[in-house]
């Protein structure tokens, strides 16, 4: 993973190993850095990516206008470029990046990737942020004989409760040195900690940065 930093981003990439096709293109992949979420793909050429590089937002090449085109420049869903990588052969980039306004397609949707026999349906992040999608539609939409929604209807005391618990639980699977059970409990903690986080409308991927700004 490359710096965030245009500058670095531009003395890490070695541009002339891209592969560019016969147009003079490659094709970039562009996901969310925090959940993976793939968000949309686009075209550059060489010129787009030197100044994806120098700027550290994304700019791709329009094969319909014929010109480059700065992604957000109209929308303001800007992207900010946090790595760039190309694969094996040199002739694909995968570009993370933090979505401003959380908008990458046109149509108003966070992803171009949205539709399921032409039904709109959330593209797949990591199991964690799709779990948490889930709760959140609990919580929102209340459906009868769902744990979940029994959590919410308690509020914090229950909530809190129910963390406290599986907390304990997770050190007691720690001491007893049980692989399965361990990863059962922590999964019964994660599933928890969501409900909580849920409940007081603070999103899983402010979590997600608040790890990604430790590790750095």
């Amino acid at each position: 993973m490359f710096s965030t930093e245009p500058h670095s981003l531009h003395d890490t990439i070695p541009i002339e190993k891209i592969h560019y096709n016969e147009q003079g293109l490659v094709p970039a992949i562009v996901q969310d850095y925090l959940d993976g979420t793939v968000l949309m793909m686009a075209w550059m050429n060489r010129e787009s990516l030197q100044k994806t590089l120098e700027t550290g937002e994304t700019w791709f090449w329009s094969r319909s206008r014929q010109e480059l085109w700065h992604k957000g420049a109209t929308s303001n869903h800007i992207q900010k470029v946090q790595s760039i990588r190309y694969d094996c052969d040199s002739d694909a980039l995968l570009i993370g990046i933090e979505q401003i306004g959380d908008v990458a397609c046109h149509t108003g949707e966070r992803s171009c990737f949205h539709q399921v026999d032409g039904q709109i349906v959330p593209p797949p992040g990591d199991t964690l942020s799709q779990l948490f999608q889930v709760i959140c539609d609990r919580r929102d939409r209340p459906t009868e004989n769902s744990y979940t929604c029994q959590l919410f209807a308690g509020g914090d005391n229950k909530i809190l409760k129910k963390l406290g618990e599986e907390t304990a639980e997770v050190v007691m699977a720690f001491k007893d040195d049980d692989a399965d059970a361990i990863a059962g409990e922590v999964a019964d903690l994660l599933y928890h900690t969501l409900v909580a986080l849920a409940h007081h409308q603070i999103d899983v991927k402010a979590v997600y940065r608040k790890l990604q700004q430790r590790r750095r």
